[in-house]
């Protein structure tokens, strides 16, 4: 069924690209064998980081930056004690400026605060050096513009650390995507579910109380998009989102601030629609205020099977599908059992050794998601090739927050998604 035009879906400004600017799509970079790693930030977030990367071969870990002074003179002395070279110490609110001026540095890996992501990254990008960002990269979509232009304008990698997508379960799903085991997609979803209790930061709980719609939406956008092979064989095209009231925020501001507010623009659930070019849909649901398991909600719905991680690792194939893989069940609605699951995860399995998933696994509490994440980032750059994920991937990920505000804010009216790599909108092609 052919479905009909949106009526009037709410569109945003897209800038043109400069003469002579093109896009970055499978950039690749003179191959650097010792890749030379500069942190900015290095708190809790950041000095995991740090260990991880002092366990990657062909890694020196360069300088370490920090607001802190004696943060950052302890995560160099941690670096010693792994038995690294001693990083560069630069401390102070701008000191990462002096540090993208170092010639020692191929790459500023940036784990701040969410608002100080854009002007560390630009700043770098604009220094020569490659960019690895944390979640969420940018909050609004005149700053992934900015992040955009900037990498097509100086030819540098920029992307954003969404480590979910190594998650094992959900690399094996996307490998059996890719190679037909489902059949054609059809829907996914994704979501970010559990309280944050009493993890919140002061800056998180006044940027939530003032923004709606999903404001963190990359770990569940960001398989969704590699399961559907997003702006390279297909394009989101619109969205429509719609939020409960803020039946917990409110309490949870008091708890944390010490004060009452007056208005909590963020509803404690928000789920947010969106359709494709090539019409399939992705659902995703945001909820860190309310009592819940924590669920990413990974879902991917084929037509000859489909897989699902929460509560509990779940894939259903029809019994052509299951014959591909040797496994004989006589009805489509069969739930494969844990052994067939597991003989199914190990056959798509992504391409680490033994000795790789071990050290991951040793090394991050995650499940080593955030270890294969670093991994992968320095082998593309070490061997000179494209990252698995781009400035674009970033863009789209991040661009969920503001075109959700916008549909949450008009009466859950249909937004469009810009084609970040065409500079038109989706909605002109139809």
């Amino acid at each position: 069924m052919k479905v009909k035009s949106i009526a009037c879906p709410l569109e945003t400004f897209i800038p043109a690209r400069a003469v002579g600017q093109r896009d970055v799509l499978s950039l690749t970079l003179p191959p650097m064998p010792l890749l030379q790693v500069a942190f900015v930030g290095v708190g809790a977030r950041g000095r995991m980081a740090v260990t991880r990367w002092c366990h990657i071969p062909g890694v020196r870990i360069a300088a370490v930056c920090d607001v802190s002074r004696e943060v950052a003179e302890e995560v160099a002395q941690h670096v010693e004690q792994l038995g690294k070279p001693r990083p560069m110490v630069f401390w102070g609110e701008t000191a990462y400026v002096d540090m993208c001026r170092q010639q020692a540095v191929n790459l500023v890996y940036v784990c701040t605060d969410w608002m100080s992501h854009v002007p560390i990254a630009v700043h770098a990008m604009e220094q020569g050096k490659c960019v690895a960002v944390e979640v969420p990269a940018a909050l609004t979509l005149k700053d992934i513009w900015k992040l955009v232009g900037t990498a097509e304008r100086t030819r540098q990698h920029c992307m954003m650390l969404e480590n979910v997508v190594y998650d094992y379960f959900e690399m094996a799903a996307c490998q059996m995507v890719r190679e037909g085991l489902l059949g054609e997609l059809v829907h996914v979803e994704g979501g970010y579910a559990h309280p944050i209790g009493d993890r919140w930061m002061p800056w998180r709980m006044e940027y939530t109380r003032r923004h709606a719609g999903d404001i963190y939406p990359t770990h569940s956008i960001g398989p969704a998009c590699r399961l559907l092979d997003i702006h390279r064989s297909d394009n989101m095209q619109y969205l429509t989102a719609m939020q409960s009231n803020a039946f917990k925020g409110r309490e949870m501001y008091q708890t944390v601030m010490g004060t009452d507010c007056d208005d909590f623009a963020n509803g404690d659930q928000t789920s947010t629609m969106i359709r494709t070019v090539k019409g399939k849909t992705i659902l995703l649901q945001h909820n860190v205020m309310t009592p819940r398991p924590y669920s990413r909600m990974f879902q991917a719905v084929g037509t000859q099977g489909y897989a699902a991680k929460y509560p509990a690792p779940e894939v259903q194939l029809s019994p052509m599908a299951a014959a591909k893989v040797g496994i004989e069940i006589e009805e489509d609605d069969t739930t494969l059992n844990t052994v067939q699951i597991e003989r199914l995860l190990s056959h798509y399995a992504p391409s680490f050794s033994s000795e790789t998933i071990a050290l991951a696994k040793q090394i991050d509490s995650r499940g080593g998601m955030s270890f294969f994440m670093d991994l992968r980032l320095a082998q593309c750059l070490q061997d000179g090739l494209p990252l698995d994920m781009d400035v674009y991937d970033l863009a789209e990920w991040c661009s969920i927050a503001e075109l959700s505000k916008l549909s949450v804010e008009n009466g859950s009216i249909p937004v469009m998604i810009p084609d970040f790599v065409h500079r038109v909108h989706l909605y002109d092609k139809e």
